[in-house]
């Protein structure tokens, strides 16, 4: 099967034939029928900081964003059957450590990341633990169902300021992550403005999905706004500072970034009006059936998000199109 695989700690990515894997006990081999680019991708691609520690695993196959059908059980696999069609959350837990041990998967400090730590789905078949697979709905396709895991992040980070309805609120970077919590927000009840830089087709993209206001700004500014929230989604250190800036007396303020370098911070501003800073990474597994289900009930809102649909073979254009950010969401078919 062909495959787009990570083989050397530097800039690039290379295809390679491999044969189907077999899942190991517990495991389950998923047939993959829609995988989607993700910025974590295009990092791990041009090689910037951060993605070191996969170094002990290359070469390895990436991608994390993926739905598909069951096509063999592992030794000691039960609840699922050849055929069922499933999303797969992609951070594997070690099983041994005392978070895992004491009930708590979500703090595993031996987590491995599927197409990280070990092979992804940017290949026709992935081998997975069978606890990472969340069941897809009945009709939900799997285009959309690749899509949960990016979506889960950006309900993650949506939910975690607790917005009220009538709340205004700023998403920074208008990447899937933060288009995904302005339209959340937007469902929430919020009055949402989406800002990015040199950024028009996605923020068009965001205007199209309804309810959400846009602003570029490379043309115009925010003016004097404040808000009641603010979600940074863009991974850089300007915009904390924007953001921060924006913040109401009282505001809550969440990083869902992630930045290659540290971001300055006015803690002694941030302490006098009493503002709230909250950090939001990686959705509990309990989050992605409501993810599925947001995605069955607005299939045609959260479609418009998908800009581009490539074979396999055809990946590299698609990492082409998110370093221009002309597209928003890439899936590619296997």
């Amino acid at each position: 099967m062909l495959a787009l695989r990570k083989t050397a700690a530097a800039s690039g990515l290379d295809f390679a034939e491999l044969a189907t894997p077999a899942p190991a006990p517990g495991e389950v081999l998923v047939a993959v029928e829609a995988a989607g680019i993700c910025g974590t991708d295009l990092h791990i691609a041009d090689w910037t900081a951060g993605y070191e520690s996969m170094t002990a695993a290359m070469p390895v196959t990436i991608g994390h964003e993926f739905a598909g059908a069951i096509a063999a059980l592992g030794e000691g696999v039960s609840g699922w059957a050849v055929g069922q069609r499933v999303t797969v959350r992609p951070s594997t837990v070690c099983g041994a450590c005392p978070s895992c041990r004491g009930g708590d998967p979500d703090g595993c400090t031996g987590r491995r990341g599927i197409g990280i730590g070990r092979d992804g789905a940017f290949a026709r078949h992935v081998r997975v633990p069978s606890l990472n697979c969340v069941a897809l709905p009945q009709g939900l396709d799997a285009e959309l169902a690749a899509m949960a895991e990016p979506l889960s992040v950006s309900l993650h980070a949506a939910e975690l300021p607790a917005i009220r309805p009538g709340e205004r609120v700023l998403v920074l970077g208008p990447g899937p992550i933060g288009l995904g919590i302005a339209f959340f927000a937007s469902l929430a009840g919020a009055e949402v403005t989406l800002a990015g830089v040199k950024d028009m087709p996605r923020l068009e993209l965001a205007r199209s999905l309804g309810g959400i206001a846009t602003v570029d700004l490379a043309e115009d500014s925010l003016g004097e706004a404040s808000f009641d929230v603010v979600i940074e989604a863009a991974g850089v250190a300007a915009a904390v500072t924007e953001g921060l800036a924006r913040l109401r007396r009282g505001g809550r303020f969440v990083v869902a970034g992630i930045h290659a370098r540290p971001a300055p911070i006015d803690l002694t501003r941030l302490v006098r009006l009493e503002q709230t800073l909250l950090g939001a990474y990686r959705a509990p597994i309990a989050d992605w059936p409501r993810v599925l289900s947001l995605l069955s009930r607005h299939a045609e809102a959260a479609r418009k998000m998908i800009t581009h649909r490539l074979p396999l073979a055809e990946a590299l254009q698609g990492f082409d199109l998110l370093r221009a950010r002309q597209g928003c969401k890439v899936i590619l078919l296997p």
